[in-house]
C-alpha cells in the first residue's frame, strides 16, 4: 500500500510524473473583400501580439502555482506571434539559476526572448490566415502547458479559454512517466480525472457542443468544443447585420457553419 500523509501520496524522491496540456482555439470570421481580410489579420496581429501574449502565460504560469525562469517572444513579419515561458514549480535561487535566463524582466533591446520553467514550459503560437474563396478568415491559437511535480495545468484552463474568443476548441491532456511511492510502488496519475469536461466552467459548457475521446487506460484525454449559437454581428467586419438582407445572413451563417464543422470534424465537407 502506498504511504498517505495529509491525502498525498509519499513519495520517493521527485514526483516524476509530466502533465501535458495542449490547447488549440480557432475564431472565425466573414471577410468578403481582400481588404476586409487584411484588416481582419492586422486586428488580429495587434490583439493577440506577443506582448498581450507574454502577459496571458505569465497569468497562467501564477495561476498553476509555478514561477517563470525565461521568457522569450516574437512577433514575425507579415502576421503571427511565439512566446514560450520557462517555468519552475519552486522559486530557484539567483545563485543556481543559469545566468541565460531573465526571470520574465523584459529589456527593449531584446528582439526576442524565450520563458522557461525549471522541468516545465508554457508556448504560445498564433496562425492568422484567410482564403479568398470562401469569404471566411479564421485566427488559430496554439498553446502548450507541460509541466512535472504537483502543479497542474488544468487549474489555468478556464482562464485560457476566457482569454481567447473561441469558436473551436480542440484540448488534448496526458499524464507521462511514472513516480515511485516510499515502498517502490509505480504511480502513473497523481490525480483523479474522467474527463477534460471536469475541469470546465458549467457556463462554459453550456455554451459548446462537446465531444470526448479518452484512453483511460493510458491516462490520454481529448475533448473537442464548438460554440452553439452565431450571433451574426460577433462574425461581420466592417458591416452590420441589419445592413444585410435575409438572404444574405443565411449565406453568411452556412459559410461560417461550414468552416466551423469542417475544423470540428477535422475534414472537409464537400
Amino acid at each position: 500500500m502506498a504511504k498517505i500523509v495529509n491525502n498525498k501520496l509519499k513519495l520517493y524522491g521527485f514526483n516524476n510524473l509530466t502533465k501535458s496540456l495542449s490547447f488549440n482555439i480557432f475564431d472565425v470570421c466573414y471577410t468578403k473583400t481582400e481588404e476586409d481580410r487584411k484588416k481582419y489579420i492586422e486586428y488580429i496581429d495587434e490583439q493577440y501580439n506577443s506582448e498581450r501574449l507574454t502577459k496571458i502565460l505569465t497569468d497562467v504560469t501564477e495561476i498553476i502555482g509555478a514561477n517563470v525562469l525565461n521568457i522569450a517572444k516574437q512577433d514575425y513579419d507579415p502576421q503571427g506571434a511565439s512566446v514560450t515561458l520557462l517555468i519552475s514549480e519552486e522559486e530557484v535561487p539567483l545563485y543556481v539559476l543559469d545566468p541565460s535566463c531573465n526571470r520574465g524582466i523584459l529589456t527593449p533591446t531584446r528582439e526576442n526572448i524565450v520563458g522557461h520553467l525549471d522541468k516545465s514550459h508554457v508556448t504560445v503560437h498564433t496562425y492568422p490566415e484567410s482564403h479568398p474563396q470562401r469569404d471566411i478568415s479564421t485566427f488559430r491559437v496554439d498553446i502548450d502547458v507541460a509541466t512535472c511535480g504537483t502543479i497542474s495545468p488544468l487549474k489555468a484552463l478556464n482562464y485560457l479559454i476566457d482569454s481567447f474568443d473561441s469558436d473551436i476548441i480542440t484540448i488534448d491532456y496526458k499524464v507521462r512517466g511514472f513516480t515511485r511511492d516510499v515502498d517502490g510502488q509505480k504511480h502513473f496519475i497523481d490525480h483523479k480525472i474522467t474527463s477534460i469536461q471536469d475541469f470546465i466552467a458549467k457556463e462554459t459548457i453550456d455554451r459548446y457542443h462537446l465531444i470526448d475521446m479518452n484512453i483511460y487506460q493510458y491516462n490520454v484525454f481529448h475533448t473537442r468544443m464548438k460554440v452553439k449559437d452565431i450571433n451574426l454581428d460577433n462574425y461581420l467586419f466592417e458591416i452590420n447585420e441589419s445592413d444585410l438582407s435575409t438572404e444574405e445572413r443565411q449565406e453568411i451563417i452556412d459559410k461560417l457553419n461550414m468552416e466551423m464543422n469542417e475544423i470540428f470534424n477535422g475534414t472537409n465537407i464537400l
